[in-house]
């Protein structure tokens, strides 16, 4: 017999909603190495992540209210992994 299970929807936080959009929009991404986020650094993506934040939040969350995760999260990363070694064009 064939049983279907309903689905719970996925909780997520606001803070995991703006990584997930980030990474969707192209203006962060993870490490390959070692997981961490980085900022690409690049303007258009990040604009196109605010336009995101703006016209399509999460359900229950103003535009105003959407645009501030996705700031704290570009504040709170930096472009490049913590873990990584610095390349070789860094140290000069």
């Amino acid at each position: 017999m064939l049983m279907t299970i309903e689905r719970k929807p996925t909780t997520r936080t606001l803070r995991g909603w703006a990584i997930q959009m980030l990474q969707e929009a192209g203006a962060i991404r993870e490490c390959e190495e070692h997981g961490w986020m980085q900022d690409r650094a690049d303007p258009h993506a990040r604009e196109r992540a605010f336009d995101i934040a703006r016209h399509d939040p999460p359900a229950d969350v103003s535009p105003q209210a959407a645009e501030a995760p996705v700031r704290d999260v570009l504040d709170s990363i930096g472009d490049t992994c913590p873990e990584c070694p610095p390349d070789e064009e860094d140290r000069r």
